[in-house]
């Protein structure tokens, strides 16, 4: 096979089967070669169904020979475990769901296949997707590629470690406090929190609490390239059946193409939260590298919304959802539900001013660089910033900016530190302005060069 399957993109990838240069077959055989030869120390691919991929694969072989074009058609990927997929198990890396099977696919995973896509199996997750780390009592724990003793992110950990290793060019995950952006920005991938609602959730959510959405979270695609995350939006974005009976698509065009043309906002502070000087660092440099590009850049805006009272707002919301089901959570009343609705409407309406006089924010995605696996309980536990020991979970502070906003969010590389890990950052969009931020991350990627590296793996392959 000529064609260099572990850097390769998607777009690479079905411009090669298109060609007949490779086919669906033999890049599902890589993948799975790759998967067996590298992943037990990183453990990211941890439900595989290879033998149903390469059935898929070859029926994806049929099809470009009798002439079927389609966005995802032969290119293999992997899916977060919390996606149902029929016949998988869809555990959500919980003790209580360690049985349960997928009876049906979830709506992204049905809307991948329908491209083409080919399964080739589910990426680890923490207990019921609520940790930065990715490690459970039923599958391990997931370690960063580029330095297996720390965390590739939660809680789609596995995701971002998958594409990182090269296993695919593809991979599906969720947000809820972080959960797409903090892994892609741990692994130096590229990552997509798109706006609330526009990809069904249905078919993501625990398995004995399936039925409403839950407020604040979202699912996304997680690529190598901002191009590719553009691709896989398009394949799953769109109302479900329900409502497609009255609604269709149709988000508007990015407003810029060029950096050139962008009018960007800098975020570098957090009251809620501290920041490591290596992600400041990597912020300003590019902000000052967008301005030689012809960008219009600022610090300040005048309606920017009150970021302290709008996490506590969030947190609020957060609490909802992630309590819901437990024995010992104490109910939060329809009245405090409702006002947390209301803070989160005020704080759009200020985020709709903002986005009248810039096209993107710029921001950190988390505090902290990957951090070193702990087993600690989330309360005992503590980030190292800058030399200092800080809280842990105070870092749901810039991951909650977009959620509360309701926003997008397009996660890319921008360099390592000096210690050698990579630095991720944020780009949010106006709501359903996907393609403005999808689009700045493009632009930064092809103009500025930050882009996708692969982590040194060589200590990984077999003697």
């Amino acid at each position: 096979m000529a064609i260099d399957y572990p850097a390769a993109t998607v777009r690479q990838l079905r411009a090669a089967l298109d060609a007949r240069e490779v086919s669906a077959e033999e890049l599902a055989q890589a993948a799975i070669a790759r998967i067996e030869r590298l992943d037990g120390p990183i453990n990211a691919v941890v439900v595989r169904d290879f033998e149903r991929a390469l059935a898929t694969a070859r029926a994806a072989d049929m099809a470009i020979r009798a002439g079927e074009r389609a966005p995802l058609l032969g290119v293999p990927m992997t899916v977060k475990e919390s996606f149902g997929v029929a016949g998988l198990p869809h555990t959500w890396g919980s003790e209580m769901f360690r049985e349960v099977v997928a009876v049906e696919d979830a709506v992204a995973v049905s809307r991948l296949k329908a491209a083409g896509a080919v399964i080739l199996g589910k990426t680890n997750v923490p207990p019921m997707l609520a940790d930065w780390q990715s490690t459970n009592p039923l599958f391990g724990r997931t370690c960063n590629p580029w330095d297996l003793t720390r965390s590739p992110g939660g809680s789609s950990g596995g995701s971002a470690a998958a594409l990182a290793a090269g296993y695919a060019p593809l991979e599906f995950g969720s947000d809820i406090g972080g959960s797409i952006r903090v892994p892609a920005a741990f692994c130096g991938v590229f990552g997509h929190k798109p706006s609330y609602k526009l990809v069904p959730m249905r078919g993501h959510g625990p398995p004995a609490l399936e039925g409403e959405d839950a407020p604040l979270a979202v699912v996304g695609p997680l690529a190598r390239t901002a191009e590719d995350l553009a691709l896989a939006l398009d394949v799953v974005a769109g109302p479900d059946e329900d409502m497609a009976i009255a609604y269709r698509l149709a988000l508007p065009a990015p407003r810029q193409t060029r950096l050139s043309g962008f009018r960007v906002l800098i975020l570098d502070r957090h009251p809620a939260a501290a920041t490591d000087g290596a992600i400041l660092s990597a912020l300003n440099g590019l902000a000052d590298e967008l301005a030689r590009a012809g960008a219009r850049v600022v610090r300040s805006h005048p309606d920017l919304p009150d970021l302290g009272a709008a996490m506590d707002a969030y947190l609020g919301l957060l609490n909802s959802v992630v309590s819901r089901g437990r024995p010992d959570a104490e109910p939060i009343s329809a009245h405090a539900y409702l006002d947390c609705l209301d803070a989160q409407n005020r704080v759009r309406a200020k985020w709709a001013q903002v986005f009248g006089d810039v096209d993107v924010v710029l921001a950190p995605v988390f505090g902290a660089l990957a951090f070193p696996h702990t087993d600690l309980a989330w309360g005992e536990r503590g980030l190292l910033i800058d030399g200092a020991k800080t809280p842990y979970g105070v870092q749901l502070a810039w991951p909650s900016v977009a959620l509360f906003g309701a926003l997008p969010a397009t996660v890319f590389p921008a360099g390592l530190s000096d210690t050698g890990l990579p630095v991720g950052l944020q780009a949010i969009g106006p709501f359903l302005e996907d393609r403005t931020s999808l689009a700045f991350a493009a632009a930064v990627e092809r103009e500025l060069g930050r882009g996708f590296t692969a982590p040194p793996l060589q200590a990984l392959e077999p003697a």
